[in-house]
């Protein structure tokens, strides 16, 4: 499946493409190695504010470019293809929620937010596997206790999307990050990215400040389906350039006096992989397509795509890193980085086994 750009989306491509020029997979090798606070790059970040790029699903009511799923998908593709680290995953998962499910208070909090450039992390996983049904995060008395791990850009959050439980399931919260009783630990991972532990400590809830009371089950559903199609996209990027780079060094690299791209075997293993990264393309435009119209089968599709992108981001830099050798396990190739960063980011929200199984499910296995 594929679709033709309009002209206005055919610039956000070319625009990001432009921007993201300036990130090069180099650095997120400085921003390691300079051991960098914030993990990426305030200037990248800034001139993504500058560019629209947090409002790009957002309504014009809300200030926003109104460019729907597609366009996400667009720039998330674009920041996988460079490895690009911002808080931009986390504002557009936070605008998606709230656009949909929202008060007026909670889209007045987003439109400052994305208009100067803070951010609002999504809370909703404990401990070390995302099953956000397994919520021991609860209000009493007004009060809220519990901690979420794996949260992404926790560190540099001004606001929190937090699930807890209540006597009539799960609901959804806007937190102050500033708030009382709230704490962050935050950890380096491999792809040279922070990763959160919030821990809520007696932090005061505003019963205002709930998203959709009542709904909490179906904004909870939204989150993993609208994180599966940004992460998907993501992947797509990243195992497109993962597997352009790979054909590139087959075609430069010389043993036995034959370049090795000349090798049979290896062009099996090249062919067999172009053919499961075009499969995992279409899944993902099914998927942005359905969610974008409120598809019934939208729920289904989007873990279809996660469960899809993240095997075959696994396979593409795997196969990167072993055609290119023994080099391509050293630090300075930068075809590891890829590998790396397909790891974290296909366990993020679910993984290949949580999505696989929330398929099966809704397709009644």
């Amino acid at each position: 499946m594929s679709y033709v750009l309009t002209e206005e989306q055919e610039f956000l491509k070319s625009s990001a493409k432009d921007l993201l020029k300036e990130a090069p997979v180099a650095l997120v090798r400085e921003l390691r190695d300079n051991q960098n606070e914030l993990g990426y790059s305030s200037d990248l970040w800034n001139a993504m504010v500058e560019m629209g790029w947090p409002t790009t699903a957002l309504s014009e009511d809300l200030g926003g470019l109104d460019f729907g799923l597609k366009g996400l998908n667009i720039l998330m593709e674009e920041c996988g293809r460079t490895l690009s680290n911002s808080p931009l995953f986390s504002s557009l998962l936070a605008g998606l929620v709230i656009q949909k499910y929202g008060g007026q208070s909670h889209k007045e909090v987003l439109t400052k937010a994305v208009s100067e450039g803070a951010t609002i992390a999504i809370a909703i996983q404990e401990g070390q596997h995302y099953q956000p049904k397994n919520n021991g995060t609860s209000v009493i008395g007004g009060a809220m206790s519990g901690s979420k791990t794996m949260v992404a850009d926790a560190h540099v959050a001004d606001h929190f999307l937090v699930s807890y439980n209540t006597d009539n399931g799960v609901e959804v919260v806007l937190i102050d990050a500033k708030s009382q009783g709230v704490s962050i630990s935050k950890e380096f991972y491999m792809d040279s990215r922070f990763y959160s532990t919030v821990t809520f400590d007696q932090v005061a809830v505003d019963e205002k400040e709930v998203l959709s009371a009542g709904k909490g089950k179906s904004v909870v559903s939204y989150i993993t389906n609208c994180a599966s199609i940004l992460i998907s996209s993501e992947l797509i990027g990243l195992m497109t350039e993962a597997f352009e780079r790979t054909i590139a060094y087959l075609k430069e690299r010389r043993q036995f006096d034959k370049v090795i791209g000349s090798f049979q075997g290896l062009q099996h293993r090249a062919a067999d992989l172009y053919g499961e990264i075009e499969v995992a393309k279409s899944i993902v435009l099914k998927a942005v397509d359905a969610l974008d119209e409120n598809d019934i089968m939208a729920p289904a599709l989007c873990s279809m795509a996660m469960a899809k992108t993240s095997k075959v981001a696994k396979t593409a830099t795997n196969e990167g890193v072993q055609m290119y050798g023994g080099i391509g396990m050293t630090d300075d190739e930068e075809i590891g980085f890829f590998l790396k960063r397909a790891r974290v980011a296909a366990s993020l929200f679910g993984g290949y086994t949580y999505h696989l199984n929330r398929f099966a499910k809704m397709s009644g296995y």
